[in-house]
């Protein structure tokens, strides 16, 4: 078989993970110890891909500068940039300029927020033995109903692109990893903002072109917001979904170069502790993020949670389930829960947010 090529889609902002994402790119975000993409980049290379376009926008110049040519990953890397936003179709159309493949090849679009556990080569075999003019992996949810459902025959046809509804009629998703033949690329109109979800993809299927659906139920998800992201730290660092990327073998947590943890303090829950960063005597933390040099003093409590570069965490403040920006300093007996959000080089004082009243 050929080398295979990627398309890796990279151009959003990220909003919702704000302010996390307010001066790096979401597949940027340091993740089970590595920017996110380092995980995806990874995997892919183990599947046999060689070559990746990268489709950007949003900061872009911070994708070369973090990954360069691509050899430290065995992998030759691509850029090319929108002035515009241009949607996925054309973001997919655009970045094609730079593909090297036949027209009859498969090439791999994947997003640059997901983490999933299938088996890329075996997607891309089914496409190439069916002569699909695109395969997309689907993935089975709880809850539909927050996704578009895709619908297939008993030959895996995909026979429709439904918007979120409160009546899905299946619970396979489109889980964002394609396999288009090389010439389908080029029917998508060039320069125009164009979705393959609302136009490509429907339009394949009207027009009678086999749109193939690859259905399996391996680890996947969407780590677009801030409690996806930190799952998907946690899930990496716990070995729930492997990957070649992780700098240090699965387990409770993780610790990077110079990180000093006090015996004293409980790390656990996949947690990951950043470069530099302190973690001092009675500390808590489980489950969460803490960014390159930040500080977490005597007695603080952080769970399910990300703490930025630099921040610092005082005595007894206890954290759940919230974003804490770079720099940012949350003094002692503050309480932050439920999705709360601190923004780069705040400074909370003593007991300035509480949940409850006991301090």
């Amino acid at each position: 078989m050929p080398e295979l090529e990627a398309i890796l889609l990279v151009g959003g902002q990220g909003t919702r993970l704000r302010p996390l994402t307010l001066g790096t790119p979401k597949p940027l975000l340091p993740t089970a110890g590595v920017p996110f993409l380092a995980h995806q980049l990874a995997r892919a290379r183990s599947f046999g891909v060689r070559r990746i376009v990268f489709a950007t926008s949003y900061r872009a110049e911070m994708f070369s500068e973090a990954f360069g040519d691509g050899s430290a990953f065995g992998l030759s890397l691509e850029y090319m940039t929108e002035e515009t936003p241009l949607g996925t179709g054309g973001a997919i159309r655009n970045a094609a300029q730079a593909l090297t493949c036949g027209p009859d090849a498969p090439v791999l679009v994947l997003n640059g927020d997901i983490l999933s556990g299938h088996d890329i080569a075996d997607q891309v075999a089914t496409h190439v033995a069916r002569r699909a003019a695109v395969t997309l992996h689907l993935t089975e949810v709880d809850d539909p109903s927050r996704f578009g459902c895709v619908p297939t025959d008993a030959d895996g046809r995909v026979t429709a692109f439904l918007e979120k509804t409160p009546n899905p009629v299946t619970n396979r998703i489109n889980a964002g990893c394609y396999v288009f033949t090389r010439s389908v690329i080029d029917t998508i109109p060039e320069g125009e903002v164009v979705s393959v979800e609302r136009e490509t993809f429907p339009g394949l299927i009207e027009d009678g072109a086999l749109v193939l659906g690859y259905a399996d139920a391996s680890y996947w998800l969407d780590v677009g917001t801030p409690a996806a992201f930190v799952k998907g730290s946690r899930d990496l660092v716990l070995g729930r979904l492997a990957s070649p990327a992780l700098p240090g073998p699965p387990g409770d947590f993780l610790a990077l170069p110079g990180a000093r943890v006090s015996p004293e303090a409980k790390v656990d829950g996949g947690s990951v502790v950043g470069a530099r960063a302190v973690v001092e005597s009675g500390a808590q933390i489980s489950g969460s993020v803490l960014g390159d040099d930040c500080v977490v003093h005597p007695g603080a409590s952080v769970v399910d949670s990300v703490v930025g570069v630099g921040a610092e965490i005082a005595s007894g403040a206890i954290l759940r389930d919230v974003v804490i920006g770079d720099g940012a300093v949350v003094g002692p007996g503050n309480e932050l829960l439920a999705g709360s959000r601190v923004w780069p080089g705040v400074v909370l004082p003593e007991c300035s947010v509480r949940f409850s009243s006991d301090v």
